[in-house]
């Protein structure tokens, strides 16, 4: 039989467990809210503390600051009437005094060349056979490099190529706006031309010819008449305009070994120059756009005049003789010269490998022909083909 009573019993201790785990589990929240408080507490003000020390920095940073300004202030107010009087004594000084002297560094600088061609240990001696030219240099016209010489710093009479330089102080001196305007041509310009039998256009005198039409005419035709009215043009007489060629010269780094008396090639002792020289002017022309234009004209016809009421044709045969000839790659631009004392003479540019520029200069060939397969020579066989 049940007893109640020790049911009852065991109720009663189960409720006195129960109410006492409920008071322990009460107490342990409580103890875990007081420190979750806590920390809470700590934790901002500690923050509060940091805010406090770096506004404390700050405002003691700019305290300084102004300080310091105010210090430095007062030091320049102090040190103003003493600089004052130093400037002044230093302005009554003699110049001589006053001015620095020179540096050794800035009395030792050098001008170099603005064009200059440099000689490798890859480079070439032009022995071959089929060149018959007494001198001859090809140049790298990208790395400014001679790839193969005979004779390149020997002095040579320019002849013609001389007028490579002649339609560069041209370009270099007559605005672009320029060039339709008309040059009377002269009878002392015909007379010259004649007289020291030179090459001619044909323009007559009293002739009024376009600017741009005497370009095309001492470069193509290596007209006496065209290069004479060029350098009248631009600066009244040839012997003004001999000298701008020679200050050009002087420019490009190469008046030591080149000098000219006429713009024309006539022969003269005083008027010489050297292929490797040669090669300089051309790359100074191929710079210029005017110039690298005319160079490069197989066939122009100039300008109708009353005189010429079709104009006249001209060519560069040098170009038009060359143009079928396997050398490798495409000769663009080039100018002849002949005299007796310089026998044929050419300076050529063209790109070969792949586009790369090259120019090709040569003098003492025998004939106009021999002269155009010196050039085919030495572009085929010394121009890389890599």
């Amino acid at each position: 039989m049940v007893s109640y009573s020790d049911d009852w019993d065991d109720d009663k201790e189960y409720f006195v467990r129960y109410e006492r785990r409920q008071r322990m589990r009460q107490e342990r929240q409580r103890r875990l809210r007081r420190r979750q408080i806590f920390q809470r507490l700590l934790f901002l003000g500690v923050l509060c503390m940091v805010m406090v020390s770096v506004a404390v920095f700050a405002r003691s940073r700019k305290k300084a600051g102004e300080g310091e300004n105010a210090q430095d202030q007062a030091m320049e107010a102090v040190e103003q009437p003493d600089r004052l009087a130093i400037e002044k004594i230093t302005e009554s000084l003699p110049e001589e005094e006053s001015a620095e002297p020179e540096t050794e560094d800035a009395e030792a600088e050098v001008e170099t060349p603005v064009y200059h061609f440099e000689e490798t240990e890859d480079t070439a001696v032009i022995d071959s056979a089929d060149v018959i030219s007494t001198n001859a240099v090809l140049m790298d016209e990208g790395t400014d490099t001679v790839v193969a010489a005979k004779g390149a710093r020997t002095r040579i009479i320019p002849a013609s190529m001389t007028k490579v330089l002649t339609v560069l102080v041209a370009a270099e001196n007559i605005p672009e706006e320029k060039l339709d305007d008309t040059f009377t041509m002269t009878r002392e310009i015909t007379d010259y031309a004649y007289v020291n039998d030179c090459s001619s256009v044909g323009f007559l005198d009293g002739e009024k010819v376009p600017v741009r039409d005497l370009f095309y005419g001492t470069a193509m035709q290596s007209g006496g008449d065209a290069a004479l009215g060029l350098a009248t043009y631009v600066s009244g007489s040839q012997e003004a305009f001999v000298a701008l060629m020679n200050q050009k010269l002087e420019e490009l780094g190469i008046a030591d070994s080149t000098h000219f008396t006429n713009c024309v090639g006539l022969y003269d002792e005083a008027h010489y120059s050297t292929v490797y020289d040669m090669a300089v002017m051309m790359k100074a022309a191929m710079q210029n756009d005017l110039c690298r234009e005319i160079l490069s004209a197989h066939i122009y016809t100039t300008k109708p005049t009353r005189e010429h009421p079709d104009g006249i044709e001209i060519s560069n045969w040098f170009l038009r003789r060359i143009e079928d000839k396997d050398t490798g790659g495409e000769v663009l631009c080039a100018k002849t010269g002949y005299i007796v004392q310089s026998k044929n003479c050419a300076v050529s540019f063209g790109t070969f490998a792949g586009g790369e520029p090259y120019i090709c200069v040569t003098a003492g060939s025998t004939s106009g022909w021999r002269c155009i397969y010196d050039h085919v020579e030495i572009y085929n066989r010394y121009v890389p083909t890599e």
